[in-house]
């Protein structure tokens, strides 16, 4: 399966951003109270390589950021654009396809994705906006495009990492995300 299926290209416009930004916007946000650890400015740079493309100032930059560190399934289903999004056509199994394969505690990678939307697309015979903007909503919070796979990509590196603001695992969202759903 191409990349593209998936993810969506990086965007004309070339990448302003480096690990440095990112830290100091973690501290700004008091996402991170300490000095980094190596294994945090790695992620940090990761952040800037995936994030980078799509925001277009450090405030875009940051609510992409927030995405990571802020996750309440029960505000984020109380959205109008999330009851859309949940009404949509299959959405609901996605969401319960999703979660059965996420129960696995498995790292959530670029070839994990790849693999989880195929199983997706198999199972639930849906593609596109139909397949992605549900598991966009239950895992980043938002309906949305190709940044929010990016953020997706960066959660469960994230969780293991020690943030002044825990980040919940694709794992832990999903879970949230089907408590609050029924």
């Amino acid at each position: 399966m191409p990349l593209n299926d998936y993810l969506a290209e990086h965007p004309p416009h070339p990448n302003p951003y480096s690990a440095t930004d990112i830290i100091t916007l973690l501290h700004e946000n008091h996402w991170l109270t300490t000095a980094p650890t190596p294994e945090q400015t790695a992620w940090a740079a990761r952040v800037a390589q995936l994030l980078g493309h799509y925001a277009e100032s450090f405030a875009a930059l940051t609510n992409l950021l927030r995405l990571i560190f802020h996750y309440d399934a029960v505000q984020i289903l109380q959205s109008p654009d999330a009851q859309a999004a949940i009404s949509r056509y299959a959405a609901r199994d996605v969401i319960r396809h999703l979660a059965l394969l996420l129960l696995d505690p498995a790292p959530f990678t670029s070839e994990r994705f790849k693999e989880v939307a195929t199983y997706l697309k198999e199972t639930c015979g849906i593609r596109s906006r139909d397949l992605f903007h549900p598991i966009r909503l239950s895992l980043a919070g938002r309906v949305g495009e190709g940044e929010l796979d990016r953020v997706i990509l960066l959660l469960d590196e994230a969780s293991d990492l020690p943030f002044a603001t825990p980040v919940k695992s694709t794992r832990t969202r999903i879970l949230e995300f089907c408590s609050a759903l029924d």
